[in-house]
């Protein structure tokens, strides 16, 4: 999942960042609301955590903007301003969410995990025969097991899980594992392929290679036929 931080505290943005990257989220941010406009008319994401007292453009105007162009990405609002007024400007001009600084960063992941998963239209648990996501603690299970997976590994089974039975391209999967400044090939990629095929064996879920063309899990054979 990848996510486009728009806040201009530095501090704040350091420290959501480092928080959202170890949950295996892949993060850009930026610190003015031209930035963010940039950012979101040439890259694609799966949610805006929006502040709206960004300097040289609005948080507001930025979201203005993005629902101008009919996108329909999640957006979380943060802002100092809590009135009424504030709240509803922002959800009138199409906002998710809302929350008022300060915040607890653990009820900030937990709203993250809603939206991507309201925007997903998954729930809170994906299946897979013996294997079990859980979008909320972010962890894996075989049989109510963990499976030791570290944070790429688990982006990169969120993202084939939620494309379940369809193609995903190695370029799809680099745009939402990896953020801005973080190198990764493709070569990169099939290297945390090969770790988290290894890793799945025991569970009879299956990544296939299309070469060329990308990835897809198939589905313990007992189960495909249902």
């Amino acid at each position: 999942m990848r996510i486009l931080l728009a806040e201009d505290d530095r501090i704040i943005a350091d420290g959501l960042c480092r928080s959202l990257r170890q949950g295996g989220y892949a993060i850009d941010c930026a610190y003015n609301g031209i930035d963010a406009d940039t950012a979101l008319l040439t890259n694609s994401y799966d949610l805006l955590i929006l502040d709206i007292g960004l300097p040289k453009l609005s948080g507001l105007d930025v979201l203005r903007r993005l629902r101008g162009r009919k996108a329909n990405t999640p957006v979380l609002i943060l802002t100092a301003l809590d009135g009424i007024d504030d709240r509803v400007k922002g959800l009138d001009l199409g906002a998710d969410d809302y929350m008022a600084k300060p915040f607890e960063l653990a009820e900030l992941e937990a709203r993250v995990r809603a939206l991507s998963r309201r925007s997903s239209g998954t729930a809170r648990l994906i299946e897979c025969g013996p294997l079990t996501f859980d979008q909320t603690d972010r962890c894996a299970l075989v049989h109510g097991e963990l499976l030791d997976l570290s944070a790429r590994e688990l982006g990169l089974l969120e993202i084939l899980l939620l494309r379940a039975k369809r193609l995903v391209s190695k370029d799809h999967l680099v745009d939402h594992l990896c953020g801005w400044g973080e190198e990764v090939s493709h070569n990169a990629i099939e290297v945390y392929i090969h770790r988290l095929r290894k890793k799945l064996e025991s569970t009879g879920v299956n990544i296939i290679t299309v070469r060329g063309l990308g990835y897809y899990l198939e589905k313990p054979a007992d189960e495909s036929k249902h």
